[in-house]
């Protein structure tokens, strides 16, 4: 294999790395933007789920009714 062959198959190979390496950053982009909107609907549904066990607790500490 003479050198100038085993140059162009060392940069063809550079060139695939090179497109690899972007693909997977962008990819890598892709989910952490995900993970941020699942960090939120998550946070979100906390927050609603707190709201509610104070409305069902204040429902429960009431006085029972008279006729217990």
């Amino acid at each position: 294999m003479s050198l100038e062959n085993r140059v162009m198959e060392l940069e063809t190979r550079l060139a695939f790395q090179d497109d690899t390496l972007s693909s997977l950053s962008d990819e890598l982009v892709l989910q952490q933007r995900a993970i941020e909107r699942l960090q939120l609907q998550l946070a979100a549904m906390l927050k609603r789920q707190e709201e509610m066990v104070g409305q069902f607790e204040t429902a429960t500490q009431e006085a029972p009714p008279p006729h217990y």
